[in-house]
């Protein structure tokens, strides 16, 4: 056995910087939806953005603060969607869904991920587990907290969705709800990553008290390189004890 010689799925994470009062934001979410119906290797994860003060136009019920994360951007404004962290959706992304399936093809990655979770009251316990097919140096750990099935009006300048302005009962996923480490991530020491060592780290999270139905989770951990790439993605639902996609 060459661990060397062991490639991982490949999965892609897309950021999607949007907002219940943003009305060309579901042209993104839209296209989400048009990917994941066509490959299971695209790992969403929706940032609301503007303001928490109900009084003001722009308000989100869900708003999650990543200006800092935002800053690093090249983007501005909303709708924006980021894959892999660094590499802008060409807009309009519902006519580039391409360029997002393009990133699940091409040369696998070299370090594969595996979550096990679980949900008891207002507590989880996640374990992130990483195996290394080579060395990697200056590897960072995120770990998000998604909600899904969230019910919300949406407004909508697209023709998506019937053209309806706004929606009413908008179904809202792969919120963002919390991030468990730094938005850049939580260094992994050099010495851990290297060829055939598996690296832990444990999580206990007391889950915010904004989550509408904690039956509703999803966990997403992504490594990312010195550059800021995320060099490979993975998701799980509640009551997962996950194994590495070794190819």
């Amino acid at each position: 056995f060459d661990p060397s010689e062991v490639n991982f799925k490949k999965r892609v994470l897309v950021e999607d910087y949007t907002g219940t009062w943003c009305g060309f934001c579901t042209r993104v979410s839209y296209a989400i939806g048009q990917i994941e119906a066509q490959t299971s290797n695209v790992v969403a994860v929706a940032i609301h953005r503007a303001s928490s003060v109900p009084t003001n136009s722009d308000y989100d019920p869900y708003n999650f603060d990543s200006s800092a994360l935002e800053a690093t951007l090249a983007a501005v404004g909303y709708p924006k969607g980021y894959l892999n962290r660094t590499i802008q959706w060409t807009s309009p992304e519902d006519f580039n869904i391409d360029q997002v399936l393009n990133l699940t093809q091409g040369e696998a990655p070299k370090l594969g991920l595996k979550l096990k979770t679980e949900v008891t009251g207002n507590t989880a316990n996640v374990d992130v587990k990483v195996l290394f097919g080579q060395d990697y140096s200056n590897l960072k750990l995120v770990l998000y907290v998604l909600e899904n099935g969230l019910i919300h009006y949406q407004k909508n300048y697209t023709n998506h969705y019937g053209g309806v302005n706004p929606i009413p009962n908008y179904i809202h996923n792969h919120v963002l709800r919390s991030c468990e480490t730094s938005l850049f991530g939580d260094a992994i020491s050099n010495t851990e990553s290297v060829t055939d060592n598996e690296f832990l780290r444990s999580f206990t999270i007391q889950l915010p008290s904004s989550i509408e139905d904690s039956s509703n989770l999803d966990f997403v951990a992504f490594l990312i390189d010195e550059n800021g790439t995320v060099v490979n993605v993975r998701k799980a639902g509640i009551g997962y004890d996950q194994v590495y996609e070794v190819l």
